[in-house]
């Protein structure tokens, strides 16, 4: 091949590589433009009758109104903290016709407890919008002699490797602050792990277990109904739907803090078009009306925000769940 002709074959694929990214360039927008054309599966790793359910289930009817396609629901259990359904939305294909709406075991607690994952907690997904924030508080069941955090401590010490507190599963976040509350407290407590909060919360308002960590989205309505007592809110601040309750760090407990989170997620390589649209259509969403006065029910708040801002977010959040990790020695190989 002679000088002129290298120059020639250079230039052909130099065009050639110009139209090739130019036509990337215009898809991606492309793809949001017509995004959705058929039904779209959000996955719940969790078992049904979680407080996630309230929230989700009103952004999917949303959702399918305001975009014109149907947002189906997936309850998909199993695994260490729900990391079965956060795999196969991992492995989907990034087109955001699979999504994941996920609490803080798939993302944050569950890398944090088990040394090997099927993915990338952070790499293998693409922040969508965060949807709700409330705190985690303590609970017994009515029948448990205590009407305060320290009561029920001085109780546990007095009957060591008698009461039991469920969780959400092994690695969740209500298993790590049972687990702190264990060491903080010197207490003597067992661990049932369930497959969802739904499940959990139902055996201990029917005196299966003794003890729980939930959130106040999920457990308000079992103490107003007088069906579960409240020990204490774990967070800053008292709830104003509870103000009598006092605060972990009021009970001499200050570490024992955690609320609960939820958002939505897509694989990796979703276009950031598709991101940026659902984002958008779910940040509306929880400025209605409807949203605002259900989670206020429920003692949460819409957390309305980027996509960067959901990933700075999970950032944040898994040192401070692996340092707790290592604290509680709470590990699997």
């Amino acid at each position: 091949m002679n000088g002129k002709q290298f120059l020639l074959t250079r230039r052909i694929l130099l065009a050639a590589s110009l139209v090739a990214n130019l036509g990337l360039l215009f898809a991606a927008p492309a793809a949001a433009q017509g995004y959705p054309n058929r039904p779209v599966r959000i996955v719940i790793p969790f078992a049904g009758g979680g407080p996630t359910e309230f929230i989700i289930r009103l952004v999917a009817d949303r959702l399918t109104a305001t975009l014109g396609q149907a947002f189906v629901i997936e309850n998909r259990p199993g695994g260490a903290g729900g990391t079965v359904g956060a795999k196969s939305v991992a492995v989907a294909e990034p087109d955001g016709y699979t999504l994941l709406f996920s609490s803080p075991g798939p993302l944050v607690t569950a890398a944090a407890v088990y040394k090997s994952l099927d993915y990338d907690p952070i790499r293998s997904f693409a922040p969508i919008a965060m949807l709700i924030y409330a705190p985690q508080m303590l609970v017994v069941h009515p029948a448990v002699p205590a009407n305060s955090l320290p009561e029920f401590v001085a109780y546990a010490k007095s009957n060591p490797g008698k009461i039991t507190f469920g969780s959400s599963g092994y690695g969740t976040q209500p298993h790590m602050l049972g687990e702190m509350l264990k060491l903080a407290a010197d207490i003597d407590i067992i661990h049932i792990p369930y497959r969802g909060a739904g499940q959990s919360v139902t055996d201990l308002v029917a005196g299966q277990v003794q003890m729980i960590f939930e959130t106040t989205a999920i457990l308000l309505p079992h103490v107003e109904g007088g069906r579960l007592r409240a020990l204490g809110v774990a967070t800053d601040k008292r709830s104003a739907l509870l103000p009598d309750v006092p605060t972990t760090a009021e009970s001499g407990y200050p570490k024992l803090m955690a609320s609960f989170w939820s958002g939505l997620l897509a694989p990796a390589g979703t276009p950031a078009p598709i991101v940026e649209k659902l984002n958008g259509a779910v940040n509306e969403i929880l400025k209605s009306k409807d949203a605002q006065a259900g989670l206020a029910r429920l003692s949460a708040e819409a957390k309305i925000g980027s996509p960067q801002d959901f990933a700075t977010f999970i950032g944040a959040e898994a040192p401070r769940w692996a340092a707790i990790a290592n604290e509680t020695g709470i590990k699997v190989d």
